[in-house]
């Protein structure tokens, strides 16, 4: 297999995997029952970022503007330790309102400007991902909320484990991409992660009875 289908093939499988996430489980990775064990507290913060299809596409556009862009590496690192932060914020009983509105806008704002092949300077990225971090880790911290110490490391564990795994990997795929798909691929996950933050978003503001 040519590196150009390689890659093809490895944007195929995350756009696959965005679209077949399932949304209806964003914020309880188990089901809704919290974690009581290291390995539940591990399983459920390897988990949550996958099957929250809004967390899993804002963490796509992370790594493709980081690919794409050819930005530091470090601001991947800033959205998972912003989002470690919120997950703090939220077991520890404050009160952040407007998180779930914010993670939504978050998924439209990335995906409009990757959709429109814009180039926004790394200050601006910063702020944007240091700001949704913060929004996404609240909205994770419900799953985990209550829990003793044992589990809640572990879910942090392995909540930056797979967020610094898919951002990071994202953006090495889109670093090594070819002249072939360099033009097209960005513009097409910035369009899905457009209608996945939309769809979101109006969840949001007429929620379902």
């Amino acid at each position: 297999m040519t590196r150009s289908s390689l890659q093809r093939t490895a944007f195929l499988a995350l756009a696959a995997l965005v679209l077949t996430a399932a949304p209806a489980s964003a914020h309880h990775a188990m089901g809704g029952v919290l974690p009581s064990t290291f390995a539940q507290g591990f399983l459920s913060g390897l988990a949550h970022p996958v099957v929250g299809l809004d967390h899993l596409a804002f963490l796509i556009a992370v790594g493709v503007a980081v690919g794409v862009g050819g930005l530091n590496l470090g601001l991947p690192v800033l959205f998972v330790a912003a989002s470690a932060v919120g997950v703090g914020i939220h077991v520890g009983g404050f009160q952040m309102p407007g998180a779930e509105l914010i993670v939504a806008l978050s998924v439209v704002i990335a995906g409009v400007v990757l959709a429109g092949g814009r180039a926004l300077p790394l200050a601006a990225w910063a702020v944007l991902f240091g700001i949704a971090g913060l929004a996404h880790g609240y909205a994770y911290g419900e799953s985990i909320f209550g829990a003793e110490s044992t589990p809640l490391v572990a879910y942090l564990l392995g909540l930056v484990i797979i967020q610094s795994a898919l951002s990071v990997g994202v953006a090495m795929l889109f670093r090594m991409r070819s002249p072939s798909v360099s033009a097209i691929a960005p513009r097409l996950a910035g369009a899905v992660v457009v209608g996945i933050g939309l769809a979101t978003l109006l969840g949001q503001i007429i929620p379902s009875a």
